[in-house]
């Protein structure tokens, strides 16, 4: 066209590109349009008369083909779930009782602050952002992708063992169902002849060692007439599986089974029962236990403030260590959760959310336990301290006290059909730990979830066969020292160096800005790049250094036991070094070529190898149901 100035032109340039965004097939289509003037003689050419291209932003082009959560409630109540699992109900209370009452929650809240709640919000954000599970999240800096293996191998290990526990819930379930609870005499085929009632205890009788010796009928119940422990004399001595436990184990298997086969449209769906009744079932617990004879000694020693505990290290240990193991950081369970929530879902508002609620319930179980705890002191006129007992709490001390109460078989099922809740969203967390973070990394099992899920399923269950033999409690003791205990930490530890040091807490604040829209605070960031590495560097060094042999009781661990427990925790921690090792070798170049391309995010990698300018506004995916612009 012509103006008074001279002639001009206006040309559009289009570059189609065809590439992978998420898994999506998408193009990438680079838009710049040009104004070309003629002006006496001479060609200018004005490419700021036009505004610039917004550049491309993860999300712009989401994979349909990755499924959503149908509902926001649906995530936050799997997240809930899995967090707020087994030890809610009787590790918390007891720590908190055993290390100062109302003390403790010193260092509990001084460590959810500084490390708990950011490290579950990057693990929010982490998965949120990149749409992978626990391995293909690394394409943020590739060199720290076994880290992803290192937890996916730490949940599948977890599997084998805690599903189990669930099988214990529903086998004691099973025996509620009867007039008269099967713990509550001595006249049963299983009981020994050393089986005392309480009953017909005096107060003269030593209760330490009642609890020591464990010939109670609950105690019996559990050891002998449940595991059939006495029918082993060791960890080489296992038996076969119990036909009885392998049932309820099948059912759990089965049950975990259809709540993932079809993802998180099902999953969402199974946590609106499984997260949500263990808080009717301890409130109707609670109501309960306040009316018992002692239960206000027993609240009152549950919020008893002894200050000078705080000056012990063992309190400031057991605070850090229950921090990283309640809130379920380290599972890759959070990152894959979070892979299926929508772009600009707001992660932060969520960490906050779900964390606070699991420290909370943590608290409130401690008033429901202890109001029992209290009566049971009460009632067979005993020191708190000899009732308080660690896991035994859960299949021993508990099932005891329903055991006096009017309408014993009513209280026995509610009080286990919370366990049975409370272990499996838990468990069905772990399983998609690990479902979606191999489904992620091996693309061509995405098309075959149901029948991968079921390879899954089944596994855990041939291992967990070994758990529920004569002598499975040892194997299960073996498995939940050694599982996660120190490579779990390992595992946050790396993850978070990853993170904030290789990859960059501004690179990963910058992510959070394009999903929510604001830049994480000071606070958030320098908690991750110093206070939170610091933190887990301490447990981990704290955890190491403070090992003991396994023991059950008064049975110690062989050598080769405690052996193939540490081959089966650096299994998973071995991930870490090898596979960083793989991918140096893979590459060419210098060593330091190497080392710097392995560190340096994917989608840089493409940018440099293609030479591109990142200025991308229209994208266009072509997904299995079609296309979308």
């Amino acid at each position: 066209f012509e103006t008074d100035l001279g002639r001009s032109a206006l040309t559009l340039f289009v570059s189609r590109q065809h590439v992978t965004v998420m898994g999506a097939q998408c193009n990438r289509i680079t838009v710049e349009l040009v104004l070309v003037k003629e002006q006496n003689g001479v060609q200018l050419t004005n490419s700021n008369l036009t505004s610039s291209p917004q550049p491309y932003q993860e999300g712009d082009c989401e994979s349909e083909s990755r499924e959503i959560w149908a509902k926001k409630i649906d995530f936050l109540l799997s997240v809930i779930g899995f967090a707020v699992d087994l030890a809610n109900v009787w590790r918390f209370p007891y720590l908190c009782y055993r290390n100062g009452g109302g003390a403790f929650l010193i260092p509990y809240l001084f460590f959810m602050f500084i490390a708990g709640m950011p490290l579950f919000y990057m693990e929010l954000a982490l998965g949120q952002f990149n749409r992978e599970g626990a391995a293909g999240v690394w394409k943020i800096c590739p060199i720290f992708k076994g880290v992803g293996f290192t937890v996916i191998l730490i949940s599948l290990y977890v599997g084998f063992y805690y599903n189990v526990i669930i099988a214990w819930a529903l086998y004691y379930l099973f025996s509620s169902f009867t007039m008269e609870l099967p713990w509550i005499h001595c006249n049963n085929s299983w009981n020994s002849p050393n089986c005392s009632d309480f009953t017909n205890m005096t107060k003269q009788n030593s209760p330490t060692k009642y609890y020591q010796y464990k010939n109670n009928p609950a105690a019996e119940y559990y050891e002998r007439g449940v595991l059939h422990l006495h029918e082993s004399t060791g960890i080489h001595d296992i038996g076969l599986p119990r036909w009885q436990l392998t049932s309820c184990l099948l059912v759990v298997i089965i049950i975990l089974y259809f709540s993932l086969w079809k993802g998180v449209r099902t999953s969402g769906k199974v946590v609106w029962i499984t997260a949500t009744m263990p808080y009717v079932v301890l409130t109707i617990l609670l109501l309960r236990g306040v009316t018992l004879p002692g239960a206000i000694d027993g609240i009152k020693a549950y919020l008893s403030v002894d200050f000078l505990q705080l000056s012990k290290p063992s309190v400031w240990i057991d605070a850090a260590t229950q921090i990283c193991f309640s809130l379920g950081v380290g599972f890759g369970v959070l990152i894959a959760f979070a892979s299926y929530n929508k772009f600009n879902n707001n992660c932060y508002r969520d960490a906050i959310i779900t964390s606070s609620v699991n420290s909370v319930t943590s608290f409130f179980s401690g008033f429901v336990v202890f109001s029992f705890l209290g009566y049971m002191s009460n009632r067979h006129g005993v020191a708190l301290e000899d009732v308080a007992t660690g896991a035994g709490l859960v299949f021993i001390i508990y099932p005891e006290a329903i055991a006096t109460l009017p309408g014993s078989s009513i209280w026995s099922v509610i009080f286990f059909i919370m366990l049975l809740t409370l272990g499996l969203d838990s468990a069905m967390g772990g399983m998609e730990s690990v479902i979606t973070g191999l489904m992620d990394e091996f693309k061509f099992l995405r098309n075959h979830r149901e029948i991968f899920t079921l390879f899954i399923i089944v596994t855990t269950f041939l291992v967990s066969l070994f758990c529920v033999t004569n002598g499975g409690i040892y194997v299960f003791t073996l498995l939940d020292k050694f599982a996660a205990e120190t490579s779990i930490l390992f595992g946050v530890l790396i993850e978070t160096i990853g993170v904030s040091w290789f990859y960059g807490v501004d690179r990963f604040s910058n992510d959070i800005e394009k999903m929510i829209g604001k830049r994480p605070g000071l606070y958030w960031r320098l908690c991750w790049k110093f206070v939170s590495p610091c933190f887990l560097l301490f447990v981990v060094i704290v955890s190491i250094s403070t090992f003991k042999a396994t023991e059950y009781d008064n049975y110690i661990f062989p050598d080769w036991a405690n052996t193939t427990g540490w081959c089966i925790a650096i299994s998973s921690m071995a991930a870490v070094p090898i596979y960083a090792v793989y991918k140096c070798a893979s590459l060419r170049g210098s060593l330091r070529q190497r080392l710097a391309y392995a560190i340096t995010p994917e989608k840089e990698h493409q940018l440099i190898e293609r030479g591109e300018v990142r200025q991308f506004t229209v994208s266009n995916c072509a997904t299995d149901e079609g296309s979308s612009e």
